[in-house]
């Protein structure tokens, strides 16, 4: 009799564990199912000499991505001197490092004033039925048909209130960054993903920042070059975390 009663408390403490897990679960990673699909990172700018990589017209106003469907527009930041630009995803199977959150055109990297050696980007999915697409549908089809004949180099914007054209100089700041795995509702849960981290990869430089009481954040890094970082960013992508973000450190 008491084998079996001691079968039957193991068995509910087992159902109980279970229904716990998947309570936390659902309040693990705050992530709301429907939310719009939001990155930063790196893009790749495309060039001709990039090997194995469908081409894109250096003239375009189109990207390429791996998640967001094709004909998606997005809004295109560059975050280090705050200028945006509508675009469309012409292609989601094209295959590219993980470590880019896109691959964008020479005409956009120019509009945006890209520095090619820090083209750090913050993506956003627009909704076609916003009124802010809208509003930018007809812009987007008149730019794409000057870019489209007219050459790369030979495209210039004139501010007709200045008689003077102002170059402005973005402040050259230190690389460094780090990697952003996800924000997280319970400390357990955060520490549990530095647990799995430290188990299946070579990463060490990790930590967990509380940003609120019900909120911490797992990163990696801080990272002072491009390279260690790439490498560490293919590294943590094995393990299958999804939307992995690079932060700007400040």
């Amino acid at each position: 009799m008491n084998f079996k009663i001691k079968i039957l408390i193991i068995f509910s403490l087992f159902l109980y564990g279970c229904e716990t897990t998947k309570i936390n679960k659902s309040k693990d990673l705050n992530f709301e199912i429907g939310d719009k699909y939001k990155n930063t990172g790196f893009t790749l700018i495309y060039d001709n000499n990039l090997e194995n990589l469908k081409k894109l017209d250096d003239r375009s106003l189109n990207i390429y991505h791996k998640f967001l469907k094709k004909k998606t527009s997005v809004k295109i930041t560059n975050l280090r001197n705050n200028k945006a630009i509508i675009a469309r995803v012409k292609s989601n199977k094209v295959k590219f490092s993980d470590f880019y959150n896109s691959v964008i055109s020479k005409r956009i990297a120019e509009d945006l004033d890209l520095d090619s050696n820090e083209p750090y980007i913050e993506i956003i999915s627009i909704s076609e039925n916003s009124s802010f697409v809208a509003k930018k549908t007809k812009t987007f089809d008149e730019e794409k048909k000057v870019a489209e004949k007219a050459p790369i180099d030979g495209i210039q914007i004139n501010d007709l209130n200045s008689n003077k054209i102002k170059k402005e100089l973005t402040k050259k700041d230190n690389f460094s960054y780090s990697i952003k795995i996800a924000d997280f509702y319970y400390k357990n849960s955060a520490q549990m993903m530095t647990d799995r981290i430290v188990a299946e990869t070579n990463i060490r430089n990790y930590k967990i920042i509380k940003l609120s009481k019900t909120k911490y954040r797992v990163l990696i890094g801080p990272f002072n070059d491009i390279y260690s970082m790439k490498k560490s960013f293919e590294e943590i992508r094995l393990l299958n975390f999804e939307n992995i973000e690079i932060l700007k450190n400040v």
